[in-house]
């Protein structure tokens, strides 16, 4: 069984959005968040997702206290530096912020790559 992965930054509203909806489509149980969420995912993030046909309709940034963390989850933190004190960390992916579209294409290859070694 595949354990449910938690995928955590700062805005929730680019890398850790795309993580979620890839893992998703992938077929994990997943959900992401933010400390400081956004106001709505980037349009970009939206654009590269629906290139791949990935389902966007439920993508909304959340707060990191929102989500009820177990045991049970891996927490990957995008590479943002955010900083959850009470949050174990298992995996940082080291993610640069991407800015430019094909930074966001480049951001959903290392995402799918990454997913598929675990």
């Amino acid at each position: 069984m595949k354990k449910k992965l938690l995928f955590i930054c700062v805005g929730n509203s680019c890398r850790s959005q795309m993580a979620e909806a890839i893992a998703r489509d992938m077929g994990y149980e997943v959900e992401s968040a933010g400390t400081k969420p956004a106001e709505m995912v980037h349009p970009n993030t939206i654009k590269v997702l629906k290139m791949k046909n990935i389902d966007v309709d439920d993508l909304k940034p959340k707060h990191i206290d929102s989500i009820e963390i177990t045991e049970k989850m891996t927490v990957i933190s995008m590479g943002c530096g955010v900083e959850c004190p009470n949050i174990k960390i298992d995996k940082d992916l080291g993610l640069e912020d991407p800015e430019k579209m094909e930074d966001y294409i480049e951001t959903a290859e290392e995402i799918e790559n990454f997913l598929k070694g675990l």
